[in-house]
């Protein structure tokens, strides 16, 4: 080996490091947090999400991946419905988790998209292509 590591498919992908960054926040909001069985559930629901997606990618088939993406936009689903009972019992800053659950559903729309390209709905955009911006407003 040259020393270099090879970058997996998922590294690049943007929902994978937006959904590893929000692993890591919803981990520093619940630091505090003495509910250790709440706090597990919804840590192992947000570390859920990008893994799956990188777990779907490294499969290597187009149907695997959107299979597993769908495992993470359910895991998306839960996590957000967490972080609004965290708020509601009072486990968690209010502004703190709706700026995760912001941030979550933006990721299950993300995943979304995504799903539909690799299960062949939509295609992705050649590098580079810009489609036009609309004139008629």
């Amino acid at each position: 080996m040259d020393g270099d590591m090879r970058k997996y498919s998922f590294e690049n992908l943007d929902v994978w490091q937006r959904a590893s960054r929000l692993v890591c926040n919803v981990y520093s909001l619940f630091e505090s947090c003495r509910d250790r069985s709440f706090k597990d559930q919804v840590t192992r629901a947000a570390l859920s999400i990008p893994s799956n997606i990188a777990e779907g990618e490294e499969r290597g088939s187009p149907k695997d991946s959107a299979r597993f993406l769908y495992y993470s936009k359910g895991s998306a689903g839960e996590l957000a419905t967490q972080l609004y009972i965290a708020i509601e019992i009072g486990l968690v800053d209010k502004t703190k988790a709706l700026q995760l659950i912001d941030e979550t559903k933006q990721l299950s729309a993300m995943l979304a998209a995504l799903i539909k390209i690799r299960k062949g709905e939509v295609h992705e955009c050649p590098a580079g292509y810009r489609p036009k911006e609309d004139r008629s407003s």
